[in-house]
């Protein structure tokens, strides 16, 4: 299947909205209560196409790419988890959104956590999807730096090709309309530039600041589901029991046979598990 067969018969819209000034992509499908789904580090809104079909069916999804990301605009400023969070923040408001469930992939769902943590009363639940920086191995994060600059500096076939089958436990699953969906992306002068406010946070130092700890994650009052798989390359689910236990109430799914994005190699598991979990605490 390719992006655009997954999208062929449903109804949806691909439009910009100004969040605070920064000119910002959106994807969405279906009607009810908003979800908010956030990609990861050099993510953008294509890797959640196979979801749409099945999550529209009970939701209003909106699939974002985030500050400096995809096509959204990319102001020239090192990216934290606070500036994500915010830019998220001011397209809610933007979009008259009172609260939304919310979803993050990797970063996006550090940043969904953040947010809950710190803009208190938006989020309505939260599934955090292999969320990143749960344990800030410094090899891991050197890995991810390296290959995220490479695949964008020299977006070639190969590189892309290569900074994707990391994400996925089933390497035949990367496409090559896939590929050149990010290689796109990644030669906009902007995004070669944006690259490296983007890795920012695969530093130590800047790193500290945002690190998974009981102080603001206690905060975190609404219910949450942490969805870990059997082969993640950034994390063990052994690695997950943690992070659950700083979040109050939250709870622990595995999705098996996949890698770093469920979502797109387990389509049917993620949104069973995601709108289950949902629809639970409507």
């Amino acid at each position: 299947m390719t992006i655009w067969n997954e999208l062929a018969d449903l109804e949806f819209k691909l439009y910009y909205v100004d969040a605070n000034g920064v000119k910002t992509r959106v994807l969405e499908a279906g009607e009810g209560e908003p979800l908010i789904l956030l990609h990861g580090t050099g993510g953008h809104i294509e890797a959640y196409a196979k979801n749409m079909q099945g999550l529209s069916k009970h939701f209003r999804v909106l699939v974002v790419d985030m500050l400096g990301h995809g096509y959204t605009d990319k102001p020239n400023k090192p990216y934290g988890i606070d500036d994500y969070s915010d830019h998220l923040l001011d397209l809610m408001k933007a979009m008259n959104l009172e609260k939304a469930f919310i979803s993050g992939e990797s970063l996006g769902g550090w940043v969904a956590a953040w947010f809950a943590a710190h803009h208190p009363g938006y989020a309505k639940a939260l599934v955090l999807n292999t969320p990143g920086n749960v344990n800030s191995d410094p090899e891991v994060m050197e890995r991810l730096k390296k290959s995220t600059i490479n695949a964008v500096v020299n977006a070639n076939y190969e590189n892309v090709k290569t900074r994707l089958e990391w994400l996925m436990y089933d390497k035949s699953i990367v496409t090559d309309e896939l590929i050149e969906n990010r290689r796109q992306i990644y030669t906009q002068p902007s995004y070669q530039e944006a690259v490296y406010n983007i890795v920012h946070l695969q530093e130590i130092e800047p790193r500290k600041k945002y690190i998974w700890d009981p102080s603001w994650c206690g905060k975190i009052d609404v219910p949450t589901l942490l969805v870990w798989t059997d082969h993640d390359p950034t994390s063990t689910v052994e690695q997950a029991g943690p992070i659950k236990d700083m979040i109050p109430g939250a709870e622990l799914e595995v999705i098996y046979d996949a890698g770093h994005w469920p979502q797109w190699e387990q389509v049917e598991a993620f949104n069973k598990k995601l709108t289950d979990f949902m629809l639970k605490h409507k």
